[in-house]
Order: C-alpha cells, then structure tokens, then sequence
C-alpha cells in the first residue's frame, strides 16, 4: 500500500476500511486509490502540498493553507481518514472533529476567540471589516452561552454545531 504502483489487496482494503471506521464501501476504497495515484505524481507513497495544491477545487478554497497543515505528507489510510468526514456515514461528531481542527491550527485542543477570528478573515475575506467580525463572532458566542475570553473544545463544538448538522457530504464517483 505503500507504493502507488501497487494494487490494492483485499486485506489492504479491509485494513483501510477498518481504519476508517466502515464509512467507504470497498468500491468506492478502490477509486480513492484511484484519485490517490493521481495526485501521488512521484509515486512516494504519500500526498505533498503541492500535490493537494493541483487539484483545483482544493487550491481555491480560502482555508487551503489551514487544510495543507493537516493533508500535507499523508499516505493512503491517512488520506481516506481525512475524507472520512466527508462521508454521509460519517457522524456528527466525526465532522465536528475536522471542523475544530481547522480552527485549532496550533492544535492545542483549544479554540479561542483569536483563532476564530482568523478563519472568518479566511473566509470572509475583504467582504468584512476586523470590527464586523468581532461583532458578528462576539454575537454568535453570547447565544451560545460563551464570551470572547472562552476557549471552545471539541465537545464544545459539538454542542454548538449539534443544532445545524453540517453538510459536508461528498458523493465518492465509482467506476
């Protein structure tokens, strides 16, 4: 599974399908593979930045630089990990998980006001002002029952993303 040349067998399959908690049907396991090839342009075994950087709809997204600290270097079972979130399997929590990590970009298990703030410029871009920002954010954590001084965890982020159910469901295309 290491080298990109190979063919997957069906115990790598399996391995992988266990590590990712079942939420990819075998066939579909066969066209990450696919996908994985593609992108692995060296044939190292794993997924550089650059290699994440040349598919289009990644490089354009405004949080890419967030995302590439958490893909850049992964091998197969590690990428399929990754888009594991992204199933419609995947649980809510799973999903919040990937969401709290491109929040916790210093990965100390804590999300504070500051780190917010810094993925909503992301997002927002020149669309918004610092000071709409602080308003809209400051805003939305009073309703949650928070202040600008808290730090959120995950399960904090659970409760708070548990009334919305993010869609972040990705159809996997299989031959």
């Amino acid at each position: 599974m290491g080298n990109t040349s190979s063919i997957l067998t069906q115990y790598d399959i399996e391995e992988v399908q266990s590590h990712c908690h079942d939420l990819f049907e075998q066939q579909e396991i066969l066209s990450l593979y696919q996908r994985f090839c593609q992108l692995d342009r060296n044939a190292k075994g794993f997924i550089s930045a650059d290699e994440f950087l040349s598919v289009p709809e990644f490089a354009m997204n405004p949080l890419s630089q967030r995302l590439l600290k958490m893909v850049d270097g992964l091998n197969f079972k590690d990428f399929v990990a990754f888009l594991s979130a992204f199933s419609a399997k995947a649980s809510l929590r799973q999903k919040v998980q990937l969401i709290f990590k491109v929040y916790d970009s210093d990965c100390n298990g804590k999300v504070s006001f500051k780190d917010i703030m810094e993925v909503l410029r992301d997002l927002s871009g020149s669309f918004m002002s610092d000071e709409q920002r602080e308003e809209v954010l400051s805003q939305v954590l009073k309703e949650s029952g928070y202040t600008s001084d808290s730090f959120l965890t995950v399960e904090d982020f659970v409760k708070i993303f548990g009334s919305c159910k993010p869609d972040m469901d990705v159809e996997i295309p299989v031959d």
